[in-house]
């Protein structure tokens, strides 16, 4: 069964592209297209598409609003962004909307379709500019909690509380855990610094003075040594342990 995807655009043009290039591929079928938000929905219901590839702007009913109701009439659709804004005030809300995937409109056409594929599987597809501004809102948040926190207990000692193995940590007493960064080479930890930061393959190559092929396959080395399936989690990780910046 081919994957069936909706096309959600106010442009006629990206579309039409869209849906060329789309209708190459053996193993996916357009099925619908919209020009709003509103239109979106309605076919949506109608058709019960795989996936629904959709810009933000959009008339009537912008993208983000549309992804909320989506989710909420169709709980399994898979919906992905194609947009041109990778800025704070669009990635966060569409994620939280529950978009499976957040994409730029320079991406390559064979890129896309793997990001389609992927999503249709369950995973989560974002552009590196998009999981950038994912950490810089995480990392953020941690800190103010962590701070809030320690005004509000300023000298609370919770070490009572501890497990025997934190208050080994606690004591230095004990190294990394089995999945902390001492597990990755020098190389994978400078890859994986990068990826949070949100550079692409091409541009972490570019920085290192290395392939992409290289870094692609310290990516691939540093997933299987965390225990994670895709960068957008390893980068997660990272900022959520303070291994970066």
């Amino acid at each position: 069964m081919p994957i069936t995807i909706l096309l959600a655009d106010d442009h006629a043009m990206v579309r039409r592209g869209l849906h060329v290039f789309l209708s190459t591929q053996r193993d996916m079928e357009v099925v619908g297209e919209a020009a709003n938000g509103q239109e979106a929905l309605e076919q949506a219901e109608q058709l019960h598409p795989d996936v629904v590839l959709m810009d933000l702007h959009m008339p009537v009913l912008d993208g983000i609003e549309t992804a909320r109701r989506l989710r909420s009439i169709l709980p399994g659709i898979r919906i992905i962004v194609l947009t041109s804004f990778s800025d704070q005030d669009h990635v966060v809300p569409a994620v939280r909307a529950g978009v499976k995937g957040y994409l730029l409109k320079d991406i390559e056409p064979e890129d896309l379709a793997v990001a389609i594929r992927n999503v249709h599987a369950g995973q989560v597809e974002l552009h590196p500019a998009a999981a950038g501004q994912l950490m810089h809102v995480m990392a953020s948040s941690e800190l103010s909690m962590n701070e809030q926190h320690g005004r509000a207990n300023p000298h609370k000692d919770t070490s009572h509380n501890d497990t025997p193995a934190q208050n080994k940590e606690r004591n230095g007493q004990v190294n990394e855990t089995s999945h902390g960064p001492d597990m990755l080479t020098r190389r994978e930890r400078e890859v994986l610094g990068l990826i949070a930061q949100g550079l692409s393959n091409k541009e972490i190559a570019i920085k290192l003075i290395i392939t992409e092929k290289t870094v692609k396959t310290h990516v691939s080395h540093l997933l299987d040594k965390l225990g994670l399936a895709d960068r957008t989690q390893a980068a997660l990780h990272a900022v959520r342990n303070g291994w970066v910046v």
